[in-house]
């Protein structure tokens, strides 16, 4: 174990990763830490698509009513998610510095921030039926839908503690134990799923349920890990501090990640709200059609969030070139993922698209048709450009640019997606292919964007570089 002067403890393995994260050869450093975040992602999203095949063997309705309270349930997940990007990259840093009884203050005090907050999202529960309207939940899936959402309530609440726990695993490079942990977690909560649709004939309120479950099994090793042993990464009631310097800079770097989340998440919301008007078939196609995009974007976004870290924590060390060179790697391997994606998702639409429009009500040749209409723009805008918004995400998560997250995020929703949406149902007669019109454009746009913030980025890197030397 190794000691800093303040006294806390590293054990050999951590002082091992750290070693190899700021010295090792780069792009085995990016495989080694990214490739099992990327196969978690992957599996997490599959798995996922199952779930919602499940979903709609119950009704088109039903999975429709899935896809619109899941971006509901996002907005509220979206404060332990920032919470848990922008606190461990501090954490990161401070690691990558060498500075580890700040490592373990900043880890305590996030965990009890967590637990305050966790309390604040419980005592909504009862004005559930409430909020679903203040959101402007249509009525049908209010119907369907409230038991379903007061239940994933605590599963959002669950999943703070666990994205925590799982940032700060990527932290240290337990990129592998995250994988075990969360693939036996998604196989559990499939099972459980499974059962209860096809064994017991249940309603959609049951899915959220086995996610309950699945969540709490993670909750419990969670707690296990982290409160193991003496080392810098377990939780501590001694290191809690509420200082300003412990709190601030997480919170500082938190925040616009949180506004992000949620903003994001709230516009995916009026996005459902307003492809409504086109039947409430077309919400379910659009999720649909996001999910199987998303089997290339989960791929990439395990490199952005093992990116960031490394970004990161080379930046803690000093080691700014080497935190650039991680931008440029993860350009050219997320890029490359996004154009492999796009030739094999296109090739094999019309089978895999005909596996969710089957239900009990039979198959559904209307509801397949809309799927392929809305992913065929889905896939163009999605696949390639949001590789290289990914990379240049990590890029700015990794240098504490969170605010720049947030514009780029913020004008994906809000600048070039609802208003584009509007414009297109009120001076064209196209039909549901309208949404995945706006998906394409707000993210092709988006990439635009972002490319163009991450030049002005590395410029003034490199300029500052240039005047330390």
């Amino acid at each position: 174990m190794k000691t800093n002067e303040s006294g806390a403890v590293l054990s050999d393995k951590d002082k091992k990763f750290r070693e190899f994260a700021l010295t090792g050869n780069l792009w085995k450093v990016i495989f080694y830490v990214c490739i099992p975040l990327s196969v978690f992602q992957l599996i997490n999203h599959l798995f996922n698509i199952l779930d919602t095949m499940m979903a709609s063997h119950v009704s088109a309705v039903a999975v429709s009513a899935v896809a619109y309270l899941s971006q509901l349930q996002n907005m509220i997940s979206a404060i332990g998610t920032g919470l848990a990007v922008g606190s461990s990259l501090k954490i990161s840093e401070a690691y990558g510095a060498g500075d580890y009884t700040l490592v373990k203050k900043r880890l305590s005090t996030l965990l009890t921030i967590c637990a305050i907050i966790s309390c604040a999202v419980l005592l909504m529960v009862p004005f559930t039926p409430i909020l679903l309207r203040l959101c402007g939940t249509p009525a049908d899936f209010i119907d369907i839908g409230t038991k379903y959402f007061i239940v994933t309530m605590f599963s959002t609440v669950l999943s703070f503690f666990n994205n925590v726990y799982i940032a700060i695993e990527r932290s240290r490079g337990n990129s592998k134990r995250i994988l075990r942990l969360n693939t036996f977690v998604i196989i559990l909560k499939l099972s459980i799923t499974a059962v209860f649709i096809y064994g017991l004939n249940a309603d959609i309120t049951m899915i959220a349920v086995a996610s309950v479950i699945s969540q709490g099994f993670l909750f419990i090793m969670a707690i296990k890990n982290l409160c193991a042993g003496e080392n810098a990464f377990t939780f501590s009631k001694k290191s809690i501090s509420f200082k300003k310097n412990i709190v601030a800079p997480m919170l500082n770097l938190s925040f616009p990640v949180i506004v992000e989340k949620v903003a994001f998440a709230m516009g995916k919301t009026v996005i459902n709200s307003m492809s409504k008007n086109y039947g409430s078939v077309t919400v379910g196609a659009l999720g649909i059609s996001n999910n199987i995009n998303g089997t290339t974007t989960q791929i990439q976004n395990g490199f952005q969030d093992g990116g960031s870290s490394i970004i990161s924590q080379n930046l803690g060390a000093g080691n700014t070139k080497r935190a650039l060179g991680t931008f440029w790697r993860l350009l050219i391997i997320n890029a490359s993922i996004g154009l492999i994606g796009y030739i094999l998702l296109n090739t094999f639409i019309e089978p895999i698209t005909y596996i969710f429009a089957n239900s009990t009500e039979g198959f559904n040749y209307e509801f397949q048709q809309t799927i392929i209409r809305v992913f065929r723009y889905d896939s163009f805008g999605g696949c390639v450009p949001l590789g290289i918004n990914c990379a240049v995400m990590a890029l700015l998560f990794g240098f504490g640019k969170t605010k720049l997250t947030l514009l780029c995020n913020f004008c994906r929703v809000f600048v070039f997606r609802i208003p584009i949406l509007w414009a297109l149902q009120n001076f064209t007669t196209l039909g549901s292919e309208s949404v995945g019109i706006v998906m394409a454009a707000s993210n092709i746009l988006t990439a635009m964007l972002s490319s163009i913030i991450a030049f002005f980025v590395i410029r003034d890197i490199k300029s500052k570089m240039k005047d330390n030397e």
